[in-house]
């Protein structure tokens, strides 16, 4: 009996062992999304970052690790982004937080990794306070912000020669602290020029025949879009059959993203000047390794959302592997300064904002074969858009 007693404890003490070690070599990183909400940008994400993992793993994993994502959907709202948050540090031990895509969502969970002191890479989230006014020394962010994709179409925009401009944007954090943004920058560049009107409708609920007609109303010469999804269709297919884009200049964040784009088909309104990513038409060696990789997989295009999922993991997994820790404070010293590999070239993570240098593509929207595509477009980089590192000093609060 005693022999038996002894043989059950050594198993199970065995056991444990056992558990450990597969604890131990594992690495997991805890994402979190808007997966039911916007599912346009966010399915072509997932599949991003499933490319991603597969490719680390099948490179030796992290250290000779295997990576592993644990993934959660926070239905778009900042108290179920934050529960999520909880949940994947408290119950699943996951070495930092990654992902997020509405701006207040992802203020949110960076909030949360400051005061748990827990890394968090930010994805898309894009307004300006995550890396500078609401900043933090645990959060980093990927994506181009609003400041600098704003300062890549006002370099554009203040050729042209309008002088009254409209704002249509969103009513929650990225629509303000876009048009904000711009309006300052576009401003500093063409003191000449007059705000005629702005309209706010409610993210995901534009009731775009007001808006359409308040906009006409103002009669501006150039308006400034900052809508996108199924607001995006609904304002393209009002304003055509209003006339409300006939004649007149329009500025637009986001529209040239294949995920917002190919649902205009041929309502595409030409000759707009947007960010985008005009997948069909990049030839650098960077990016065909990804794309072949992402059209062997999924047999089909990728659209931003793609590039998004892929990069942050890939990024968090270079954080990890230099810092050969899942201390945060090493993840944090790791990343500041780093530079790693992508598929729009090469980019590195600030130590004085913790933004990343990844830049977008701006040119016009144009109609081919019924659906609408990215024109005369080129890759605006990152670090050439960021203001200097007196400015962003006052921008940003001491940690």
């Amino acid at each position: 009996m005693r022999n038996y007693l002894i043989g059950a404890g050594l198993a199970v003490l065995v056991a444990g062992m056992a558990d450990a070690a597969m604890a131990q070599s594992e690495i997991k990183i805890g994402e979190i999304n808007s997966y039911s909400l916007l599912p346009a940008f966010t399915e072509p994400y997932r599949k991003g970052w499933q490319l991603a993992v597969e490719e680390i793993n099948a490179s030796g994993g992290i250290n000779g690790k295997k990576l592993v994502v644990i993934s959660k959907d926070d239905n778009g709202k900042p108290a179920d982004a934050q529960t999520a948050a909880n949940e994947l540090v408290s119950s699943e031990n996951v070495a930092m937080l990654a992902g997020t895509f509405l701006s207040n969502i992802g203020l949110a969970v960076s909030d949360f990794a400051n005061q748990k002191k827990v890394f968090f890479l930010a994805a898309e989230p894009l307004t300006d306070a995550i890396t500078w006014s609401k900043g933090n020394r645990y959060t980093f962010r990927l994506r181009p912000s609003n400041y600098m994709q704003a300062a890549m179409l006002v370099e554009a925009a203040a050729k042209l020669p309008a002088k009254r401009w409209a704002t249509i944007a969103p009513n929650y954090e990225y629509g303000q602290s876009a048009v904000a943004v711009f309006k300052k920058l576009m401003s500093e560049k063409r003191p000449d020029i007059v705000w005629v009107d702005e309209q706010w409708p409610p993210q995901g609920k534009i009731d775009a025949g007001p808006v359409v007609q308040a906009v006409a109303a103002a009669n501006p010469e150039a308006i400034l879009n900052v809508t996108f999804g199924a607001d995006l269709v609904k304002l393209v297919r009002e304003g055509n059959t209003r006339g409300l884009f006939k004649d007149r200049a329009v500025v637009s964040f986001l529209t040239g993203e294949p995920e917002y784009l190919d649902p205009l088909k041929d309502e595409t309104p030409e000759g707009w000047i947007v960010t985008g990513y005009p997948w069909y038409a990049i030839n650098t060696p960077e990016h065909d390794k990804f794309l072949k990789a992402y059209q062997a997989k999924f047999k089909d295009y990728p659209r931003l959302g793609s590039i998004v999922g892929y990069q942050t993991i890939k990024s968090a997994a270079a954080i990890l592997t230099k810092a050969n820790s899942t201390d945060p404070e090493k993840l944090i010293a790791a990343t500041e300064d780093l530079s790693v590999p992508s598929p729009f070239g090469e980019i590195t993570f600030r130590k004085i904002d913790h933004q990343s240098t990844l830049g977008a593509y701006v040119g016009k929207t144009a109609l081919k074969d019924g659906k609408g595509v990215m024109v005369e477009s080129s890759y605006k980089k990152g670090s050439d858009y960021l203001p200097s590192d007196a400015e962003i000093e006052k921008l940003r609060p001491k940690d």
